[in-house]
Parts: C-alpha cells; sequence; structure tokens
C-alpha cells in the first residue's frame, strides 16, 4: 500500500499551474450569479427590446426566442469542456485544447476585448442611471460631465476593493445587487402588464410580423443581450464541483435570461400595440409606459434596477477580465507580475490593479472630453459584442475537435457545432457591417493589429511558451494525501 502511495505521489503535481487563487471555494449560487450578471439581465430587459423591434416589429419576441436557442446551443458547446476541465481562462484556456495555440491566443485578445469593453460599457451605464436618479430627486442637470466622472470613478473603486478583497465577496455582493435588479424589473414588468387598460393581447391586426427576414434580422441586437452569460467559466478553479456548476450556471444563465427577455419584450410589444409606429417608434418605452398608466414611481424603480445591474455587471466582467490576464500570464504570454496572486486574499491582485483601473478609466476620458453618455455605452457595447461573437464562435468550433482529441466524440457535438458555427459567422459579418460608418471598424481594425503583432512577437521570442497555452486546474497532491505526507507547507 505504501508503495502504491507512493508512486502514486510521485505521478502528481505538487502544484497546480494555475495555484495561488482560492481552489474550491465558492458554492453554486455564487457561481451562477457570475454568470448572471455578466449578462446584465435586468439593463437588457429594458433598453434591447426597442432596438430589436426597429427591424423585427411586432415579431420582436419570436427574435428573442431563436436568440435564446443559440445562446443555448453555445452553452452547450462550452459545456463540453467545462464537464471535463477547471480553467481559469474561461474561452480562452478551453479553445486551446480544441484548436490549439493560435486560435488560442485569438480567443484570449477578443476576450479580453469583450471583457475590457463590457465593464468599461457597465461602469458607464451604472454612472448614466445613477446620474438620471439624481436629477429626479432634483440635485442637478442632466448628463452632467462632473458627476458621470466621479460615478464612473467611485464605481470603479468599489469594484476593485470588492475584486481584491476575495473572490466570495465579489460573488455574494453580485449575487445580492443582481438578485434585487431582477426582482425590480420582474416587478415593473408585472405591474406594466397587468395595467388598466392592457389586456395583454396584442389586436388582431398588430400580430402580422415582418417574416422570417424581419426575425433574422432582429437576432442579431437579441444575442447581442446575452453576450457575458458565460462569465462563470472564469470561476473554474475557484467553484467547488466546477464540472456540474460551471455548466449548470452558463446553461441556466442562457435559459432564464431568454426568458426575461421574452417577458420584457412581449410587455413593451402589447404596451405600444395600439400606438402608430408600434414598440419601435418609442425612444424610451419603459418610462413612456409608466406615465401612461399614471405610475411615475415605476421610473425611479427601473433607473434603481439598472444602475445596480449595470454595477454587477462591470464586477462580474471585471473578474472573468482579470483571470483571463491571470491565465495568460501563467501560460508565458502576458507579463508575469499579472501571474501573481495576493498572499492573504488569494486574487490576481497585480492585474486587478491595473486592468480595473483602466476600465474606469476610458469611458471617465470619454465623458470628461464630452462624449455624450448614451453614445459612449452604445459605442463600448459594440465593441463589447463584436469580442464576445469571435470567442464564441472559436469555441464552438474547437468543441468537437477536442472531444475528438480526448476520444470522446459522438454525433450531437458535431451536429451541434453544424449549426451554430455557420449562424454565429453570418451574425458577426452582419454586425460588424451594421456598424459602417461608426468608429467599430476602426478600433477592430486596430485591434487586430495589435493582437497580430503580440502573435507574431510570441511566435519570434517565445515560440515554446505559445506552444504550451491552455494551463487548467489539475489534481494535486494534497488533494489525495494530507499535507504532511506531501511536505506542504
Amino acid at each position: 500500500m505504501q508503495q502504491d502511495s507512493g508512486r502514486i505521489l510521485a505521478e502528481l503535481r505538487l502544484r497546480s499551474p494555475v495555484h495561488g487563487l482560492a481552489r474550491r471555494h465558492l458554492g453554486p449560487l455564487d457561481v451562477f450569479a457570475q454568470s448572471v450578471s455578466g449578462a446584465a439581465p435586468a439593463a437588457a430587459m429594458s433598453a434591447t427590446p426597442v432596438i430589436v423591434a426597429a427591424t423585427a416589429g411586432p415579431a420582436t419576441t419570436w427574435s428573442f426566442l431563436v436568440a435564446t436557442v443559440l445562446a443555448l446551443l453555445i452553452g452547450t458547446c462550452i459545456g463540453r469542456f467545462t464537464r471535463r476541465m477547471a480553467a481559469a481562462g474561461s474561452l480562452y484556456s478551453l479553445t486551446a485544447k480544441g484548436l490549439g495555440p493560435g486560435w488560442a491566443f485569438g480567443c484570449g485578445v477578443a476576450l479580453l476585448v469583450g471583457y475590457g469593453a463590457l465593464a468599461m460599457a457597465a461602469l458607464a451605464g451604472a454612472a448614466i442611471y445613477l446620474d438620471t436618479l439624481i436629477v429626479r430627486a432634483g440635485l442637478g442637470a442632466p448628463g452632467s460631465r462632473p458627476v458621470l466622472v466621479t460615478a464612473v470613478c467611485a464605481l470603479a473603486i468599489l469594484a476593485v476593493t470588492l475584486a481584491l478583497v476575495g473572490v466570495r465577496l465579489s460573488a455574494r455582493v453580485v449575487l445580492l445587487v443582481e438578485a434585487i435588479s431582477i426582482s425590480l424589473m420582474v416587478l415593473i414588468f408585472a405591474v406594466l402588464l397587468g395595467s388598466e387598460g392592457s389586456s395583454g393581447v396584442p389586436p388582431a391586426d398588430a400580430v402580422p410580423g415582418p417574416g422570417l427576414g424581419g426575425i433574422a434580422a432582429g437576432v442579431l441586437p437579441a444575442l447581442a443581450a446575452f453576450i457575458g452569460f458565460e462569465a462563470a467559466t472564469a470561476l473554474g478553479v475557484e467553484a467547488r464541483r466546477p464540472f456540474q456548476t460551471i455548466p449548470r450556471a452558463v446553461q441556466w444563465t442562457a435559459g432564464i435570461s431568454g426568458l426575461l427577455y421574452l417577458f420584457a419584450a412581449y410587455t413593451q410589444v402589447v404596451g405600444f400595440a395600439d400606438v402608430p409606429g408600434g414598440l419601435a417608434g418609442q425612444t424610451e418605452p419603459v418610462p413612456q409606459l409608466a406615465a401612461a398608466h399614471g405610475r411615475l414611481w415605476l421610473s425611479v424603480l427601473l433607473d434603481l434596477g439598472i444602475a445596480m445591474s449595470f454595477f454587477a455587471c462591470a464586477l462580474a466582467t471585471g473578474s472573468a477580465l482579470v483571470r483571463v490576464l491571470f491565465s495568460m500570464a501563467r501560460d508565458g504570454i502576458a507579463p508575469a507580475a499579472f501571474g501573481a496572486t495576493h498572499r492573504r486574499y488569494r486574487t490576481p491582485h497585480v492585474a486587478i490593479a491595473v486592468a480595473l483601473p483602466i476600465a474606469a478609466g476610458v469611458p471617465a476620458l470619454l465623458l470628461a472630453l464630452g462624449m455624450p453618455a448614451g453614445r459612449v455605452l452604445s459605442e463600448l457595447l459594440t465593441v463589447a459584442t463584436v469580442g464576445y461573437l469571435v470567442a464564441y464562435l472559436l469555441v464552438c468550433l474547437a468543441a468537437p475537435l477536442f472531444l475528438r482529441r480526448i476520444g470522446e466524440l459522438t454525433t450531437p457535438p458535431v451536429v451541434v457545432t453544424a449549426v451554430i458555427v455557420p449562424i454565429l459567422l453570418v451574425v458577426l459579418i452582419a454586425f460588424v457591417v451594421s456598424s459602417l460608418g461608426r468608429p467599430l471598424p476602426i478600433v477592430a481594425g486596430l485591434l487586430v493589429v495589435v493582437g497580430a503583432v503580440w502573435l507574431v512577437w510570441l511566435r519570434l521570442r517565445r515560440p515554446d511558451r505559445l506552444a504550451g497555452i491552455g494551463a487548467y486546474d489539475e489534481t494535486v497532491a494534497a488533494d489525495v494525501f494530507d499535507e504532511r505526507q506531501v511536505g506542504i507547507r
């Protein structure tokens, strides 16, 4: 028996490649909250249906239904990995096991763009709706630059503190904030749907939609409402029973977010069914519905719920962002300092101290320079969406290749990939084309150039490290034996 133990001990690592993080620390609700907050459904429930309605019209709910199915299919592809490996690098680490280092590097850059831009947008969004609350209270003028910049900076300081002190505290705050914000939004839409004068059924002449073409066009912005739903994958190392909790969190987030979006879209489509132009003709549909039914107090709850949802999103995506940087540093393709962890809090403190202030600095600078707050939010969300779509495309393409590599390939993963990859490619191209004339193509081009230069440098200077990217958590000796047996202090 001692010989067997000695042989097993010799074959196990003494330390995980991602050591330093608080391994197996988070429960299912904490992990679930990370993905839900990454998607920020409370904010999307208010803002997205009117955007979808611009192309889908009364068929907006059908566009959201199709987008929900697509998100679930993406979650299925992610689950092929997360049921078998626990990583801190989110989709970047997963893609490496299917497509290899070059494509994984591209996925990592896309995630840095997606997580980074979404964190920036979320901080800006939270500041915008806090400013609106201040104006409703009669304490200031709308769109005040000092107020917006101060709010972004204050929220960023709070996010940095929570992210640094510990992943459990951060997850609990995210859970509480997102639970309150979603509850507020459900209450708001339930009150509006049940308000006097709303039958709950659109008039017969409003039912016909724009056809399959309009529904398909509406899927593009509807799918954008789901970005960030995979954020829990960055907690694979820190989650208890990660092979169960991570895939469940991702899939449940896609399903629940889809239901919330369908509820919000249906309420707004019904509410404006008798109004010329319908939902698509409105600028602020939810406050307008609240005013029409004499329930102006709902607007206050709406602003509060959206502000809270945006802050939770900033914290969740910021946590995912720093863990991607941490993983890239451990792989040797990013500055080694990003791979350091705090000895007491067991968080990537250097990555937090660098990445989150930058995430706050960009929107704060744009607002200080006078760019309209709504445009700051819109442009950052657009950039984030492109990053996410690229990452989703790559991880879905990698899933069957990963299964073939480990000898577990079956027909369903191939079918899912064959369906979802062409759709994502079309959505990505359509999204970029629809953004022509805006800063997105220029920003995307610059990011591609930066990523290409970075990749060439790695191939020339660190080819061995590039070839070995994709570190994930592995069983270590202390997981099997008593620490005194393996000499761990």
